[in-house]
C-alpha cells in the first residue's frame, strides 16, 4: 500500500497527521519525567521520519536557518571545555534533535495544524495532572499549591495559560463553523480552572499582556501600512514607559502584591544574584552546556540545601538568561537572546510593517509568552520543552514553505481522440 506523500508533509491536507504530532509531542513535553524514554521516542517518530519522505522540502533555503544551526553548534561544542563532558554531550545531542524536530514541523505543518494539535494534547495533559491531583508546599512562601502530576506549579500553570491563549486563538482565526466553540470549551474551562488553583503568579500575569499584544496586532487589521507603523511606535514607547515608571514609582511592589510575592520573587533575585557570581568564573564560555547542576559540585549542592530541593535535580536559576550565562556563557547567552527576538520581532514587523496575517499574529502572541516567561523560567535552553519548541517553530516559519508540487497526469480530452483510437502526443 502507497501512501500519498502530501498526507505527511503538504500543510494543506495533512491536519489529521499534523495535528497528532503536535498532540504526541506535548504530552511528552510534559510527562516524559514520568513516563521515562517511551514518550520522547514518541516525539522523535513523529518528526524525524519526515525528513526521508521529501528531503528537498527541508534542504531548500536550509541556510536561512543559520541562527539555530549556530546556536545548536555552539552547545555541541561546549563539551571540549564542561567540567562534566559526558552530561554536555548527552544533553547537546538532545537539545540539537529538537531544533530539529521544530524544524521539520515549521516545514510540513501550518499554525492552525500546530493550535487544534496542541489544544488536544494541553487537554490530555491537564486531564492526567487532575486525576493525580497532588498538591504541595510552596516553602518559600507558604502557600499550598495544585502541581498536578508535574511536581511543580509552574507547568501546571504555563500549560493553562498556554491552552486558554490557544483556544482563545483558535476561536478568532480558525474556527470553520459553530462546533469549535463547542469542542474548545471543554478545554477552555479546565484550563482556567488548573490556572486558577495552580496559583502560579508568572502564568497569570504573563497571560493577560500577550492578549494585549494580540489584540493590537489584530486591531492593526483595519488600518494601512502607514497607521501600523505608527501604533506600533507608540505602543513600543508606551510599553518602555510603563516599565520605567513600574521600577521607579514602586508599582512593581504594588504589582506583585497582587499575586502574593514580595521584591524578592519568593527568593528568584537571591537566585540571580548567586548565578551572576557563578558566571564570573567563566564569563566567555561558562560551565558547558548542563553542566552546572550536577551531583558532586559544591555550589549546586549548596543552592540545593538553602532550598530544600531534596531530590538534588531539576532546579534552575528561574531566568533563562542568566541560566544561559552560566552554562554556556556570553557567546551563548548573545546567541539564544538572538534567537528569541528574531522569532519574535519577526512576526511582529510581518504584521506591521508587511502583509497583515492571522499566522503571525497568532505566533506573535505564543512566542510573546514564551519571552515574557523567560525572565522568570527556565523553558527555552533544555530539550524537550513545549516554550522552545514554539520558539524554533516560529523563527523557521519566517522562511516561506517551498511550494508543495502535485504530479500532473496528462488526460486527452474526447475531441482529440482520433478515429484509430490512438492518442496524439502532446505538445
Amino acid at each position: 500500500m502507497k501512501i500519498p506523500k502530501s498526507i505527511l508533509i503538504d500543510p494543506d491536507r495533512n491536519e489529521t497527521y499534523g495535528a497528532f504530532a503536535v498532540a504526541v509531542s506535548v504530552i511528552a513535553f510534559a510527562y516524559s519525567p514520568n513516563f521515562g524514554q517511551i514518550l520522547i521516542l514518541a516525539y522523535y517518530a513523529v518528526w524525524l521520519p519526515l525528513l526521508f519522505v521529501d528531503y528537498r522540502r527541508f534542504t531548500w533555503r536550509l541556510s536561512t536557518a543559520w541562527l539555530p544551526i549556530t546556536l545548536a553548534l555552539y552547545v555541541c561544542l561546549s563539551v571540549f571545555w564542561s567540567q562534566a563532558a559526558g552530561i554536555s554531550a548527552r544533553a547537546a545531542v538532545q537539545y540539537s534533535s529538537h531544533i530539529v524536530c521544530a524544524y521539520v514541523a515549521a516545514r510540513t505543518i501550518s499554525v492552525r495544524t500546530l493550535v487544534v494539535g496542541s489544544l488536544i494534547g494541553i487537554f490530555v495533559v491537564l486531564l492526567y495532572s487532575m486525576k493525580v491531583g497532588a498538591y504541595a508546599l510552596d516553602i518559600m512562601d507558604g502557600t499550598v499549591n495544585f502541581v498536578g502530576a508535574f511536581g511543580s506549579k509552574n507547568q501546571v500553570g504555563f500549560f493553562a495559560s498556554l491552552g486558554i491563549f490557544f483556544c482563545l486563538a483558535f476561536l478568532v482565526f480558525y474556527r470553520r463553523n459553530w462546533l469549535g466553540f463547542a469542542w474548545t470549551a471543554p478545554i477552555m474551562l479546565l484550563s482556567v480552572y488548573m490556572l486558577a488553583i495552580a496559583h502560579s503568579a508568572t502564568s497569570v500575569a504573563s497571560l493577560p499582556a500577550v492578549i494585549g499584544v494580540v489584540s493590537l496586532l489584530t486591531m492593526s487589521k483595519v488600518l494601512s501600512l502607514r497607521y501600523r507603523r505608527v501604533l506600533f511606535v507608540v505602543g513600543a514607547g508606551a510599553l518602555v514607559t510603563a516599565v520605567v515608571a513600574a521600577l521607579n514609582l514602586g508599582l512593581l511592589d504594588v504589582v506583585l502584591g497582587i499575586f502574593g510575592k514580595d521584591s524578592t520573587l519568593t527568593g528568584r533575585t537571591y537566585l540571580w544574584e548567586q548565578g551572576w557570581e557563578a558566571a564570573q568564573q567563566h564569563p566567555l564560555l561558562g560551565y558547558g552546556y548542563a553542566a552546572y547542576w550536577v551531583q558532586g559540585f559544591a555550589d549546586p549542592e549548596r543552592l540545593w540545601a538553602e532550598f530544600y530541593i531534596s531530590t538534588r535535580s531539576g532546579f534552575h536559576f528561574h531566568n533563562t538568561y542568566v541560566e544561559t550565562l552560566v552554562e554556556i556563557g556570553f557567546i551563548g547567552v548573545t546567541l539564544l537572546a538572538l534567537v528569541i527576538l528574531r522569532a519574535f520581532y519577526g512576526h511582529v514587523s510581518k504584521v506591521v510593517f508587511g502583509d497583515w496575517s492571522a499566522d503571525s499574529v497568532v505566533l506573535a502572541g505564543a512566542i510573546g509568552l514564551m519571552l515574557i516567561r523567560s525572565f522568570f523560567e527556565v523553558e527555552m535552553l533544555g530539550p524537550y520543552f513545549m516554550a522552545s519548541f514554539i520558539v524554533y517553530y516560529g523563527l523557521f516559519r519566517l522562511t516561506p514553505l517551498p511550494a508543495f508540487r502535485r504530479r500532473r497526469v496528462a488526460v486527452p480530452a474526447e475531441d482529440e481522440r482520433p478515429a484509430n483510437g490512438r492518442v496524439p502526443a502532446p505538445v
